[in-house]
């Protein structure tokens, strides 16, 4: 059945029972797309009634973590690896992984006029931190690296940069200060009808490798079936895309 029909036969059934059978899923996601989810979630307990416990943090150790048996039911990741990963493990269900969001990346300083719209202040040297995400555990900072190698700047600026677990902490070392540029995600920056505050260098994607960020099912209950379908609904997608993602 096409998740659409599955979807609307699913809140018909939950609307005639009024409501009754209330549930909650517990979702693993990426950090980047927490705050996406959180509107995602918010929009799914207004027609259904269902609450989204939302844990954040990194691919990696969301990977680890249901790996080692944590109890989520759907994860959000930022990458494809990790879910084709848990599907081949048998840990995921099987077929039931697919692409979200494609992800943007953006060189970002809260300071207006600081990064410009070509990224050469990565060149000139003019900032005494860089933050990223750890590329070991983060898509984002593994695609943050790929843009410093392309460039020819790695060996140069890897001894300035200060890596977050995650975006989300790459995001905050900005933010606060506490560096003065760093490579982030788009949707950190990106909210519907609001201007990007600051100033930023919006990367040409031939410097990294696509982000394409999956999720899968790890619990093959209807609730988190009717969650993944509202996801893929068309509604969801057009706020994904307001929130600075592409749609495959």
């Amino acid at each position: 059945m096409h998740p659409l029909p599955r979807l609307f036969l699913f809140l018909a059934m939950l609307l005639a029972s009024g409501w009754s059978a209330a549930d909650e899923i517990r979702v693993a996601v990426a950090s980047n797309f927490a705050n996406t989810l959180k509107v995602l979630a918010s929009n799914f307990k207004t027609v259904s009634g269902h609450e989204i416990k939302i844990s954040v943090g990194s691919t990696g150790k969301h990977y680890a973590q249901i790996h080692h048996g944590a109890p989520f039911d759907v994860f959000f990741a930022a990458d494809s690896k990790r879910p084709a990963r848990l599907e081949a493990e048998g840990i995921a269900l099987a077929g039931s992984r697919f692409t979200y969001a494609l992800g943007k990346l953006v060189l970002w300083s809260p300071k207006t006029g600081h990064v410009d719209a070509q990224g050469k202040i990565l060149e000139t040297g003019t900032f005494q931190h860089l933050a990223m995400a750890n590329p070991r555990l983060a898509p984002y900072g593994r695609a943050a690296q790929e843009v410093l190698q392309k460039r020819g700047l790695w060996k140069t600026l890897k001894g300035r940069a200060v890596r977050g677990e995650n975006i989300a902490q790459a995001f905050q070392f900005v933010k606060s200060g506490n560096a003065g540029l760093g490579f982030i995600a788009w949707s950190q920056i990106k909210r519907p009808g609001r201007p990007v505050p600051g100033s930023y260098w919006k990367i040409p994607p031939d410097l990294y490798s696509p982000i394409e960020q999956q999720a899968v099912l790890l619990n093959d209950s209807a609730t988190a079936r009717a969650f993944v379908d509202f996801v893929k609904s068309p509604k969801s997608q057009r706020l994904i895309r307001s929130f600075g993602y592409d749609i495959p």
